[in-house]
């Protein structure tokens, strides 16, 4: 590895340390190290729904930003890949917020398709984890316009993105009929 340059290593830093708060709280929510408020409002039971709706979209966003960057329209490029940013931000307050509030609910055992939802689920979280760091360093690098290394880290990050939002679209698809609060 070449040697950073001070700015980098701080942005390596603080990449490290952004993802790592991230991992540590999602790891906290789902072990219940944090006590659950008594009350849940009511808008909380809307946002398993809106995370979904919200990886489909990044999905969708990925794949025109990854055409219009092999068409060569950087400008187009960068705007979707910072919406994709900006709502994947949105996404983990409102995935930290919801699994705060709410109960976790567990997949049926007695449901045939329990091994592939485990399956996609498990995949989906680790994959969460080691993406975030390559999507933040990625558009580090495009944001500075350091073509070489931004194209070096998204030949990972891109496909790892792609592959978390749909998976966590297809986990959210089915494990929704299981959850305590569904809306018929």
């Amino acid at each position: 590895m070449s040697k950073l340059l001070p700015n980098e290593k701080a942005t390596f830093r603080l990449v490290a340390v952004v993802s790592a708060v991230v991992l540590l709280l999602v790891l906290f929510l789902n072990r219940r190290v944090f006590p659950r408020p008594d009350a849940t409002p009511e808008i909380i039971y809307i946002l398993p729904a809106l995370n979904a709706i919200i990886n489909g979209t990044c999905f969708i966003l990925l794949l025109v930003s990854f055409y219009y960057i092999r068409k060569k329209r950087i400008d187009i490029h960068k705007k979707l890949n910072l919406t994709a940013f900006f709502l994947s931000a949105i996404f983990i307050v409102s995935y930290i917020t919801y699994h705060y509030f709410a109960e976790e609910t567990h997949f049926p055992k007695d449901n045939p398709l329990r091994g592939f939802y485990l399956f996609i689920l498990i995949t989906h979280i680790i994959l969460s984890a080691v993406v975030l760091p390559l999507v933040l360093l990625s558009f580090y690098y495009g944001l500075k316009m350091d073509v070489k290394k931004h194209k070096r880290i998204t030949r990972f990050s891109l496909p790892i993105w792609l592959y978390v939002t749909l998976t966590g679209v297809l986990a959210y698809l089915m494990i929704s009929p299981y959850y305590p609060h569904h809306f018929n």
